[in-house]
């Protein structure tokens, strides 16, 4: 008798089960910390647990902290390491033997302790890698051919403006469901001072250090960045806007020159598009294993114990991202497109699963495309068009969270926003998802700019940072969907779908 494996999609979700599992069996320890030392001009590690009392010594001055506060030890230690801290630790477990005192000086970290399902995150990482190996060329070689098989201007013209039509549209309405929701439920009035001063208190330091690297934010600087000075840099660097420019632009122009000369560049490229493609099917191989390991690290890292002190934040979050995932959506999908809904998010698990596990629309990218030319039967030159474009300049889930974001530290801080300063979000907000990498974590550094733009302390990202990795995970799913329902729209619009 044969074997049979389930679908590759099916071995995915077994994949991201047990590595939910993994990850909550072997969670770091939140009274375990790995401290490493310069001991005889060697590093040493020292690893304490249950401990009474840790006390940092600076200049003659000493703060306390107790038994449950190991996120803000770390903190701590990373705001004054450049003084050259003492410690002293009272009462603790050292390799399992009691210790009632011990003094440690020249402290070069202090971390949490690396549990087994953190040990395995490289393999989740390799997986990661390799979509994104596949996304640069893929984008550049789908678009000119997309570009190219318009086959005139004009086409060219009305399937752009229809695409960038869309994509602005679906974010405005994210944004503006994002700041509905976050009006309506009102999670930053929930939250007490003191779970406030505490997330100030963790992540101050990581804030401090997003806000004095983020870049001065505008459009005409937006408009000038996306035309590259050397193309072939672009490329080497993955500045995907930048790629997108080039590819289409190289693709329009290939339109109006002589067939003959244009035929074996589309050619070239059309054979680079299928060969990256088809590198989808293989490196999905390791989907189920890099699935596991992503979300097996994940879970042990954060836990969903963080989850409890932003319960409100995160659930409004997810109750907007699921109103706009299946109901926005299917509304768009029935009123605009020919394809089945139950036949539309069937498809599209695949696709979800792996926009879940890698937070990166560009990493998720290779199997939208597969997925959206092999299961929903949308020609190739809506296809290479449409997705990449979306990939890059539309982020419909990540718009949203910065709405509810917005609002939620806005409500902390007691400021109530008036009707201007919230159109002022949504404006800012789709023009910010516009210029956003394509990239894990990227929302944030956005969320200052968004912050900025109506007066509302950019600290205040401290508050939502400890839940920011989950939540990442669930709006890159909505930003994958997103393409995919545009793409559908548009090739319903333009008759380029295959129904048989």
């Amino acid at each position: 008798m044969k074997l049979r494996l389930p679908k590759l999609h099916n071995q995915i979700v077994i994949g991201l089960i047990f590595g939910a599992i993994f990850g909550s069996l072997f969670k770091v320890h939140t009274n375990r910390l790995e401290i490493k030392l310069l001991e005889n001009n060697s590093e040493k590690f020292f690893v304490v647990e249950n401990w009474e009392k840790f006390v940092f010594i600076v200049e003659n001055d000493s703060v306390s902290f107790n038994s449950n506060q190991q996120l803000e030890i770390i903190s701590y230690f990373n705001k004054i390491k450049e003084k050259k801290p003492s410690i002293v630790i009272h009462n603790f477990y050292n390799d399992n033997n009691f210790i009632y005192k011990k003094y440690l000086e020249s402290i070069i970290s202090i971390n949490k302790e690396k549990t087994i399902a953190q040990s395995i995150k490289w393999i989740g990482e390799i997986f990661i890698k390799l979509l994104n190996m596949i996304a640069v060329p893929l984008v550049l070689a789908s678009l000119i051919v997309g570009a190219a098989s318009l086959g005139d201007i004009k086409k060219f013209a009305r399937i752009g403006a229809k695409t960038l039509l869309l994509y602005v549209t679906t974010s405005a309405i994210a944004i503006t469901l994002g700041l509905i929701v976050a009006n309506v439920i009102r999670p930053g009035e929930i939250m007490n001072i003191q779970t406030k001063e505490r997330l100030s208190s963790i992540y101050d330091t990581d804030i401090k250090s997003k806000i004095q690297t983020e870049l001065d934010f505008s459009i005409s600087k937006m408009l000038v960045d996306i035309v590259p000075r050397n193309p072939f840099y672009a490329i080497v660097n993955s500045e995907m806007l930048q790629i997108v420019f080039f590819a289409v632009m190289f693709g329009m122009v290939l339109t109006i020159i002589k067939k003959e000369k244009a035929e074996p560049v589309i050619n070239f490229f059309d054979g680079l598009s299928e060969v990256m493609i088809k590198f989808v099917d293989v490196v999905m191989i390791l989907a189920p294993i890099g699935v596991f390991a992503l979300i097996a690290a994940t879970v042990s890292e954060f836990g969903f114990d963080i989850l409890q002190t932003l319960i409100w934040y995160s659930l409004t979050v997810l109750i907007g991202l699921l109103i706009h995932g299946f109901g926005v959506y299917s509304l768009i999908l029935k009123s605009f497109s020919k394809i089945n809904l139950k036949e539309f998010f069937k498809s599209m698990k695949r696709v979800q699963i792996v926009a879940f596990t890698t937070s990166s629309s560009a990493a998720t990218l290779p199997v939208n495309i597969e997925v959206c030319q092999n299961n929903l039967r949308i020609s190739k030159s809506i296809t290479s068009f449409v997705l990449p474009l979306g990939a890059t300049i539309n982020m419909d889930g990540t718009a949203l969270y910065q709405g509810v974001a917005s609002v939620f530290i806005a409500q902390v801080f007691g400021m109530d926003l008036n009707i201007i300063q919230q159109l002022t979000i949504v404006l800012t907000a789709i023009l910010a998802s516009i210029g956003t990498a394509p990239v894990p974590g990227v929302g944030i550094i956005m969320l200052i700019v968004i912050l900025k733009s109506v007066g509302i302390p950019e600290e205040g990202i401290a508050l939502i940072m400890g839940v920011d990795r989950i939540l990442d995970m669930c709006r890159t799913v909505i930003n994958v969907t997103g393409d995919a329902v545009v793409t559908s729209v548009v090739a319903s619009s333009e008759n380029e779908i295959n129904i048989y």
